[in-house]
């Protein structure tokens, strides 16, 4: 085998590989989300929220459920988490995203937890 005739071979795996790696990667930034919203020392939601297999919940917030269903537009839920008070001046949520509380990368993979809800 060439090398010309390995590269469509070569490209081909590539695509299969990536193909398969993203259901993976979504897995795991959901899973990571999951951590962040339920650490008491970083997302916190469970203080304010009821959430599916947290511990202790809150009922200050609305239960998080149904959440892809409810925010289609996940550009929606991602403001919401940097800065609620934008949408809603009276909130009681925290600007975690404006506050730096959360890195735009932590909020993302929240985001990808509170979808699978």
């Amino acid at each position: 085998m060439t090398a010309l005739s390995r590269k469509p071979l070569f490209v081909m795996l590539a695509v299969v590989a990536g193909l398969a790696a993203s259901p993976v990667r979504a897995q795991s930034a959901a899973t990571d989300g999951q951590k962040l919203a339920f650490d008491r020392g970083k997302g916190n939601c469970l203080t304010c929220h009821v959430i599916k297999g947290g511990d202790l919940p809150g009922t200050i917030g609305p239960e998080l459920k149904d959440i892809k269903a409810k925010y289609p537009d996940r550009n929606e839920l991602v403001a919401i988490l940097f800065d609620e008070t934008k949408r809603n001046p009276q909130s009681m949520m925290p600007p975690f995203g404006r506050n730096r509380i959360l890195t735009d990368q932590e909020i993302n993979a929240i985001v990808d937890f509170l979808q699978t809800l």
